[in-house]
C-alpha cells in the first residue's frame, strides 16, 4: 500500500503537466487564430474603401482623351489589386490556417510577418490610388470652392489700391495691367471648367494663387518702397553729407567710412530698385532699403563717435602728456640717485637693470606720444583709432608708475634705513653708557661675570654697525640685521644691570634688616653670617634668599614682606 502512494502521486503530477501543457496549447491556438481573423479583416476592408464609388464618378467626368487614359490606368491598377493581389493574401491567410492545424508554429511565425507586410504594402496602394481618383472627382468643388476665394481677396485688394492710387505714381500702370491679367486667368478658368479639362484647371488655379499673392504684396509694398527710396533715403542721403562735409573742414579724417563711395552706390541702387518696380519685381526690395537705411543710420553713430573721441583724444592728451613729464622727472631721477648710491648702498643688479629697462620703456612711449601728437596735428588718421592708441598708451604709463612706487620706495627705505641704523647706534650706545653709570653709582662690590661677558656681546655687535656704516657700498639687509642684534643685546646689558642692582639692595636691606635677630637666635646669626659672605662673593641673589630664610625662624613670612616691599618700591 505504501509503495502505491508515491506512483500516484507521480500519475497526477503527470496529467496535471498533461493539462497544463494542453491549456497554454489550447490558448496560443486561439490567439493566433484571432491574429489571423484579424488579419483576415484588414484584408477584406482593403475592398471596402470607396474606391468603386471613385471610379464610377470618375467614368463620367471622363470626357476627353487624356482623362480617359488616366481611368483606364486606374481601372487597371484596382482590378490588379482586387484579381491579384486580393487572392494571394486569400491563399497566404489559408496557408496560416494550415500551419495552426498542424502545428508548425516555426514555419507559421515568418508566414504571418510576411502576409501582415503584404497587407500593409496593399493598404498603401490601394489609398495611393484613391488619392490619384479624388483629385478628378473633388477637382471640381475643390477649385471652384478655390476660386470663390481667390475672387474675394482680389477684390479687396484691388478696393485698397483704389482707395489710394496716388500713393503709387508711376507703378500704377503696371499694377492695373497686373489686373488685367488677374481677370483674364479669372475667364480662362471658367473656359477650363466648360471643358473639364482638369489638369490645364489645376494649373490655371496654381497661376491665379501666385498672382494674387504677388499683387496683394506689391500694394502693401510699393507706398512705403517709393516713400523710402524718393524721400527717406534721399533725404538721409543730404544729412549725412552735410555732416560729412562740416566734418571734414573741422579736419576730421573720416575717409575710412567710405561714405561719397557708398552714397554713390547708394544712388544706383535706388535708380535699379525703381526700375524693378515698374514691373512690380519686389523680390529682395524690402531687404535691400532696409540694409541701406541701417547704414545711414550707423553712419550717424560713427559721426558721433568720432567727435566724442575727438573730446577724449584731447583731454586726454593733455593730462598723458602731464603724467609722461612726471614719470620722466622721477625716472631720470631715480637713475641719477642710483648711479650715486651704488657707491654707497649695496644694490642687486636687478634692481639696477631693472631701472634701465623701465627707463627705455618710458623712451619708447615718449616716442609714441609724439608720434601721435604728429598724426593728430597732421590730421592722418581718425580720432577713434588716435583715441584707442593712447589709451594703450595710458595703459602703459599706468603699469610703468606702478612699477616705480616700488622703485621710490626702495631707494628710499635705504636711505631711511641707513639714517635709522645711525639714530638707534646713538640709542645703543647711551643705553650701554646708562647702565654703566648706575653700575659705578651703586658702588657694587662684586660684578658678575656674565655681566662682562654681556657687555663685551653688546660692545661687539656695536662694533659691527659701525663696520657697516662704514663700508662702501653698504649692506642694508645686513645692516638691519646688525642693529636688531645689538639692540637686542643692549637691552639685555641693560636688564641684568637693573636685576644686579635690585639683588644688591634687596640682600644687603635684607641683611642689615636681619641684624636685630642676631642675638635672638643662633640660626640666624649663622645664616646672616652665610649670606653676608655670598654677598661680598658676588652671589647677590643667594645672599638675599639665604638671609630670608634665616630671618624666617623668628619671623615667618619674611619672604612676601620683603619682596612685596620692594615691589610697592619699585611701583
Amino acid at each position: 500500500m505504501k509503495k502505491l502512494i508515491p506512483i500516484t502521486a507521480y500519475i497526477v503530477v503527470i496529467i496535471i503537466l498533461i493539462v497544463i501543457v494542453v491549456i497554454r496549447n489550447i490558448k496560443i491556438s486561439k490567439k493566433i487564430k484571432k491574429y489571423i481573423e484579424d488579419l483576415e479583416t484588414e484584408k477584406n476592408l482593403i475592398l471596402s474603401a470607396p474606391i468603386l464609388n471613385e471610379l464610377s464618378k470618375a467614368e463620367s467626368l471622363a470626357k476627353d482623351e487624356k482623362t480617359k487614359s488616366k481611368y483606364d490606368n486606374w481601372q487597371n491598377r484596382f482590378d490588379n489589386i482586387r484579381n491579384k493581389d486580393i487572392p494571394e493574401v486569400t491563399d497566404m491567410l489559408l496557408q496560416a490556417d494550415s500551419y495552426v492545424e498542424s502545428k508548425d508554429y516555426k514555419s507559421l511565425k515568418p508566414h504571418l510577418a510576411h502576409i501582415e507586410l503584404k497587407i500593409y504594402r496593399l493598404r498603401e496602394k490601394t489609398n495611393t490610388l484613391l488619392d490619384e481618383i479624388k483629385e478628378i472627382t473633388l477637382s471640381e468643388e475643390k477649385n471652384r470652392e478655390r476660386i470663390v476665394k481667390l475672387k474675394s481677396d482680389y477684390r479687396l485688394i484691388k478696393s485698397d489700391y483704389e482707395k489710394d492710387m496716388d500713393s503709387y505714381g508711376n507703378v500704377g500702370e503696371a499694377i492695373e495691367l497686373q489686373f488685367e491679367s488677374i481677370e483674364k486667368r479669372f475667364q480662362e478658368f471658367e473656359v477650363a471648367m466648360e471643358k473639364k479639362d482638369y489638369d490645364e484647371i489645376n494649373y490655371i488655379v496654381k497661376g491665379i494663387d501666385e498672382m494674387v499673392e504677388h499683387i496683394r504684396y506689391v500694394i502693401k509694398e510699393v507706398p512705403a518702397i517709393l516713400i523710402m527710396c524718393n524721400e527717406l533715403i534721399p533725404n538721409k542721403i543730404k544729412d549725412i553729407s552735410d555732416i560729412y562735409e562740416t566734418m571734414t573742414k573741422q579736419k576730421y579724417q573720416l575717409d575710412y567710412l567710405n561714405v561719397q563711395y557708398n552714397i554713390s552706390e547708394t544712388n544706383k541702387k535706388i535708380s535699379d530698385i525703381l526700375d524693378r518696380i515698374k514691373v512690380l519685381n519686389l523680390e529682395d526690395v524690402v531687404f535691400e532699403l532696409k540694409t541701406i537705411i541701417n547704414y545711414f543710420d550707423s553712419l550717424y553713430n560713427d559721426f558721433e563717435g568720432e567727435k566724442l573721441a575727438r573730446t577724449k583724444f584731447e583731454d586726454n592728451m593733455k593730462s598723458f602728456k602731464f603724467k609722461l613729464t612726471r614719470t620722466e622727472k622721477i625716472i631720470k631721477s631715480l637713475l641719477e640717485e642710483v648711479e650715486s648710491m651704488e657707491n654707497n648702498y649695496d644694490l642687486s643688479n636687478n634692481d639696477v637693470n631693472r631701472l634701465k629697462v623701465i627707463n627705455k620703456e618710458v623712451d619708447s612711449i615718449s616716442v609714441s606720444f609724439s608720434d601721435l601728437n604728429d598724426c593728430s596735428k597732421n590730421h592722418s588718421f581718425p580720432y577713434s583709432k588716435l583715441s584707442k592708441e593712447l589709451d594703450y598708451l595710458i595703459i602703459k604709463l599706468s603699469k610703468i608708475d606702478d612699477s616705480l612706487d616700488y622703485d621710490v620706495q626702495t631707494i628710499g627705505s635705504m636711505k631711511e634705513d641707513e639714517a635709522r641704523a645711525r639714530e638707534q647706534l646713538d640709542s645703543i650706545k647711551d643705553l650701554i653708557k646708562k647702565a654703566r653709570n648706575r653700575v659705578r653709582l651703586y658702588n657694587i662690590p662684586v660684578i658678575p661675570d656674565n655681566y662682562y661677558v654681556e657687555l663685551k656681546d653688546a660692545s661687539d655687535a656695536i662694533q659691527e654697525i659701525n663696520k657697516e656704516l662704514n663700508k662702501k657700498p653698504i649692506n642694508i639687509e645686513t645692516l638691519n640685521i646688525r642693529v636688531d642684534t645689538a639692540r637686542d643685546l643692549a637691552f639685555k646689558v641693560f636688564n641684568t644691570t637693573n636685576d644686579i642692582i635690585k639683588n644688591v639692595m634687596m640682600a644687603e636691606e635684607t641683611i642689615v634688616y636681619g641684624n636685630r635677630y642676631r642675638s635672638v637666635k643662633e640660626q640666624v646669626n649663622a645664616g646672616l653670617n652665610r649670606a653676608e659672605q655670598l654677598f661680598y662673593e658676588g652671589s647677590y641673589r643667594k645672599s638675599l634668599e639665604v638671609a630670608m630664610d634665616a630671618i624666617d625662624y623668628v619671623e615667618p613670612g619674611i619672604h612676601n614682606k620683603i619682596l612685596n616691599a620692594f615691589k610697592n618700591e619699585g611701583s
